[in-house]
This record gives C-alpha cells, structure tokens and sequence, in this order.
C-alpha cells in the first residue's frame, strides 16, 4: 500500500535564502499586531470583565431581538449586549458587572429571569464578579509567562543559547499575531482563549524543536557544510512530518469550526489561525535566526569531547 505524502520525500527548497523576505514580513506584522491591541485592544469576555452571561431560548419561533432590548433597557442594568446565538431562536445577552456588591450579579440574574421567563427558556447562565476577573486576568498572564521562562531555560539546556532564544523569539512571535487576530475581528477574549493560546505556544514548539534538533544532528554529521546550506537540509528532512502533522490537525479544526457549534468557534478559530502561523515561523523563523545569531558550526563538538570516553584515551 502506497503512502499518502503531502510533500515529496526529497525536497530542496532554499528556505534560507526566503529569509530577506519572512523576517520583514514578519516584523511589520507583529508591530501591526502590536498596534491593533494598544489601539483596538481585545474583546474581554465576562472572565476577565466580571459580570454576567444569558442564553435565552424562545418558545415559539425566532426570538425579537428589538424586543428583547427594551425589555432589558427597562430595567436599567448598564451596559447591555443583545445578539443572535446560532439559531434564530437563541439570544446571548451580556450585563455589564454591577459593582462590587455582595449578591448585585444575582439579582442581575432574577430580574431577567422574571421579565423573560414566560416567552424564554433559560438555558445557560454564568456570572463572575470583577475581583474574581481581576484574578483570572493575572493568572492567565502568569501562565503565558511562566511557560515562556521554563521552556527558554530547557532548551537552553538540552541545546545552545541560540537554539532557546531563537525558540522564544519565534514563539512570541506567534503570540503576538493571535493576539492580533483577537483584536481584528473582535473574537470573544475569555479563559478559553488563554487555553488556546498556551496549546499554540506548544504546538509551535513542538514543530520548531523537531527542526533544531535534526539541526543539531546535521551539525555533528556534517562538518564540511556551510551553515546555511545545513539549515536547508535539515528543513527540507523534516518538512514532510511538519505539514503532515499541521494538514492533519487542521482537519480536525475545521470539523469542530463548522459543526462544533458558536460556543467553541472562537477557541478554534485561534487555534487555527496558531497552526498555521506556528508551522510557518518553525520553517521561515526558527532556521534563519540561528544565522542571524551566528551560531557556530562546531557548537557540539566541545559537548561531545567531554562525553565520549574514546577522546581521552
């Protein structure tokens, strides 16, 4: 039986001479990325705005929207968002938090209950008060900080400095253009964001340790190679597994994307859109910036004078 390939066995493509265009593009991208949070900034959710989630239901046919929103106005809650939730029938409502009052979100919760409980039926309700979203707001970013730290620490460890820094610049990188996306369209930023940033960050690794490793492989094999035709053969070994692996799980996204339902779509959609940009920096990013730092040709031979017993005899 034949196997299915996606790229040829045996490619040679001159990825690094792409790098005088990816590293650019790259860069105008981030900042862009960058400029769209400071100035648009993120869609925070009610985890990290405190407050509190409806989902409503009409009992009979399409819910009215307009109708909807003035029975809310009237009860004067603030800030109140009303929109169409996947079917015609379904109503998502956002209250804006009410302060910092023991039980405030609660009655929140009971006046719309009482206003909407003939015509509606009630199927998911969440309410977070503000300290609690401050919280969740600090851990989310500890999380992302602290993977970070110990992952740069790792592979510093288990290759060169040059393999960690460049493993971080490259993972920041995909950090900061699914932020940027967040920012763009406005996706809901919730806890489940957060999740879907820390799977991106190590799914990007993944994929960019594969490359430096057969990097490192290729460093003690062949020592006659310029360092820039080393990177393309090392890239070119491990190409057919890195779009394999990204073609395989994108297939599984687009599932949930299109039939998982709205409540998941924006988890999915970041996680696609990190799939493609993590296997598209650990090809065009992760490589070239080990040249950009210079790394040295005989980077392991030092480690391995001191390991091998057949040098000191």
């Amino acid at each position: 039986m034949k196997l299915l390939r996606l790229v040829p066995e045996q490619t040679n493509f001159r990825f690094m001479h792409w790098r005088v265009l990816s590293f650019p593009l790259s860069a105008i991208v981030a900042v862009l990325a960058v400029v769209l949070f400071l100035t648009v900034g993120l869609n925070y959710g009610i985890d990290f705005k405190g407050g509190t989630l409806i989902e409503l239901r009409s009992k009979s046919g399409p819910a009215d929207l307009a109708q909807v929103r003035q029975s809310l106005g009237a009860l004067n809650l603030g800030d109140v968002q009303v929109q169409e939730f996947g079917d015609p029938s379904e109503v998502l409502i956002r209250i804006e938090s009410q302060g910092d009052e023991e039980g405030a979100q609660q009655d929140v919760v009971e006046s719309v209950r009482a206003t909407f409980a003939d015509d509606y039926e009630f199927r998911r309700t969440e309410v977070v008060g503000p300290r609690v979203s401050g919280e969740l707001a600090y851990a989310g970013v500890l999380a992302v900080g602290s993977a970070l730290v110990m992952i740069m620490f790792y592979i510093w460890f288990r290759f060169e400095w040059q393999f960690a820094v460049g493993a971080i610049i490259t993972t920041f990188n995909d950090i900061l253009l699914t932020i940027g996306l967040f920012s763009l369209l406005q996706l809901d930023f919730t806890l489940s964001s957060i999740a879907a940033v820390l799977t991106i960050i190590g799914y990007s690794l993944n994929d960019t340790v594969v490359v430096y490793d057969r990097i490192r492989e290729n460093l003690r094999r062949y020592k006659r190679l310029s360092l820039e035709e080393l990177l393309d053969k090392s890239i070119n070994e491990t190409l057919s597994r890195t779009t394999m692996t990204s073609v395989t799980t994108l297939l599984a996204l687009f599932a949930l994307y299109f039939l998982g339902g709205e409540v998941i779509q924006s988890f999915v959609l970041a996680m696609i859109f990190g799939i493609v940009i993590g296997t598209y920096s650990s090809i065009f990013l992760a490589a070239p910036l080990l040249m950009l730092m210079k790394l040295r040709a005989n980077a392991f031979d030092r480690k391995e004078d001191v390991t091998s017993p057949s040098k000191s005899a």
